[in-house]
């Protein structure tokens, strides 16, 4: 009895010092080391061994991304228990009330109203912690429920998920959650309201396939697993080792299926960013601030002085030229890029992304040529393949959803000929692009920087005002290719050069283009600055002219524009020189 007694009260203090442990130190999952909790709480419930992002409740969540820690909860619809009477080793209705003694929580998700940078928003939460995020009707019908509030509230909306999928004690009613959601989330498009998914660790099944994949803007955070069917099972179904990678949000943004890949510490800022643009804040422009590279002055640009046509050929082409990333450095506040096609990949060659223009809040896309060795193999000279081109559409239809001017800076010596291009539909994702860009309803500015090459170039130049650099090209193919073919040889490159009529001039003449930008004295190689102010005031005057048109009459102004073009042409050719061909 004594002995009983005594191991009663040693389990007593056991217990106890349980609790005071776990309420001091944590053990991390991934490393298996010990963090105090004090440490652990400043470092945003991160691992400061190793980094790994653990589980946040709903109301840290909150905490995180709204300013100042203020928010209102909103109460979720109310919902009946258990209706298949589930019973496995534990009835359904036991672990039900477990999870919310453990958690607080009546179900999966938590919403809540507050501000992100001053823009009021609505976010929802997807708690992880709550028997591992699962969806069932309660966690559905708040779903719907919460994106419903937003569309009434007219707020933006955030979707931060956490969970391993639909809820197999609800059976074929979770399972309908998939569509239910949906079913809001379109709602959300509809109506214009900006849907931002924020997936975390983990975020598996029937939540990706549904509500977590049609966000406006999909952010992941970093060190988050994501997919559909889990690691183990492929495995087990293929019988292969998949990459230590598989699965992480750095594979997403490899594989097109995320637009960033983001720091927690950083979510707020990012959020706030991106909200400040499509919800049309306003911003007074900065002053255009650039340094142009140092050029050597005394290196020859080799070919030049043939004739004023294959000069204009070479300046094109200059390697000190500004591309599409220099132009958004230079010109563009609070710029946020934005990733992949949500098909199969991320195209580096085809940049694309939000800020604001001039203080115009606007989509931008564009080809990126790279300067170094290795940037210039990542954008693989600003030749796109598929993934680019589906990327562009994809910003297409986010100006037109918020009404945002859609700006294009093309530069390309065309769209990417090879194997995987091919295999993805290089001629599809190219003529999707010219007849998307021809019906978006938003205005549509496009502008030639540099190479306006073939059907990569005119994919995304189809606007309602086409713009052009004075020593910008635009062909149907290279003139030195034209010359191999035609002339049988790569020397009359200059004589197909000006027979081509590809210069800026030639373009005006030809009613092609609506207004020659001019270049500083010897090319926009030479003066950055003076570059950049000039496209920037060219640009905002069109948009602004534009925004005065109702959205809806742009497609067709657009269509007649085009149907126009070509009409009524006479082209007199220089006579040719040297061999016939």
């Amino acid at each position: 009895m004594l002995f009983g007694k005594k191991s009663g009260i040693k389990n007593r203090n056991r217990e106890r010092y349980e609790r005071v442990r776990r309420l001091m130190w944590i053990k991390c999952e991934s490393c298996g080391r010990l963090v105090y909790y004090k440490d652990y709480k400043e470092n945003k419930y991160i691992c400061p061994n190793c980094g790994r992002a653990f589980i946040m409740t709903p109301k840290q969540r909150f905490d995180l991304l709204f300013d100042d820690n203020s928010w209102e909860r909103l109460v979720p619809p109310s919902i009946s228990d258990d209706p298949l009477n589930f019973t496995d080793r534990v009835s359904y209705q036991d672990r039900l009330t477990e999870a919310r003694d453990d958690t607080g929580a009546y179900d999966a998700i938590t919403t809540a109203d507050g501000t992100i940078g001053g823009i009021p928003t609505t976010v929802c939460v997807l708690n992880g912690l709550f028997m591992m995020g699962s969806m069932g009707r309660a966690a559905g019908d708040a779903i719907v429920a919460a994106m419903e509030h937003a569309i009434a509230e007219r707020r933006p909306f955030i979707m931060v998920t956490s969970s391993g999928g639909a809820r197999m004690q609800e059976n074929i009613l979770s399972l309908m959650q998939m569509a239910r959601t949906t079913v809001a989330v379109n709602k959300l498009h509809a109506n214009g309201i900006p849907y931002i998914v924020l997936l975390t660790d983990p975020t598996f099944g029937g939540v990706t396939a549904s509500f977590a994949m049609l966000g406006d803007i999909h952010i992941a955070e970093k060190g988050a697993r994501i997919g559909f069917a889990g690691r183990r099972v492929i495995e087990q179904n293929i019988r292969e080792k998949l990459p230590s990678n598989f699965q992480t949000a750095d594979y997403l943004y490899e594989h097109g299926m995320v637009d960033m890949v983001v720091a927690r510490g950083d979510l707020h800022d990012t959020i706030e960013r991106i909200l400040a643009v499509l919800t049309k804040q306003e911003r007074i422009p900065r002053q255009i601030k650039v340094t142009t590279p140092v050029l050597d002055a005394s290196k020859k640009i080799r070919g030049m002085g043939e004739n004023e046509a294959y000069d204009k050929v070479l300046l094109a082409r200059h390697e000190n030229r500004p591309h599409f990333l220099d132009y958004i450095n230079g010109i563009v506040d609070d710029w946020t890029y934005l990733a992949g096609d949500r098909l199969y990949a991320e195209d580096a060659a085809m940049g694309s992304g939000i800020g604001f223009w001039r203080g115009i809040p606007a989509v931008i896309i564009g080809q990126e040529q790279g300067r170094t060795i290795e940037s210039r193999q990542k954008h693989r000279f600003g030749m796109a393949n598929p993934d680019g081109y589906r990327k562009a559409q994809r910003m297409m239809r986010l100006a037109e959803k918020f009404n945002l001017p859609l700006i294009s800076l093309f530069d390309t010596a065309g769209a990417f000929a090879g194997r995987e291009g091919e295999e993805r539909g290089q001629s599809q994702a190219v003529a999707t692009s010219i007849s998307l860009g021809l019906s978006v309803k938003t205005p549509y500015v496009a502008v030639n920087v540099g190479q306006g090459g073939s059907g990569g170039a005119i994919a995304i130049g189809t606007g309602d005002r086409v713009l052009m650099l004075e020593n910008a090209i635009y062909s149907v193919i290279a003139p030195e290719s034209c010359a191999s073919i035609l002339w049988k040889d790569n020397k009359f490159k200059a004589t197909a050069a000006a027979a081509m009529k590809l210069t800026a001039r030639d373009m005006a003449n030809l009613n092609v283009i609506d207004e020659v930008i001019p270049e500083p004295t010897g090319g926009a190689h030479t003066d950055w600055q003076t570059t950049m102010e000039l496209l920037s005031k060219s640009v905002a005057k069109h948009i602004t002219e534009l925004q005065e048109i109702p959205a809806s009459e742009l497609p067709g102004r657009r269509a007649d524009k085009y149907l126009a073009m070509t009409r009524d042409v006479e082209i007199y050719q220089p006579a040719h020189v040297g061999e016939e061909h």
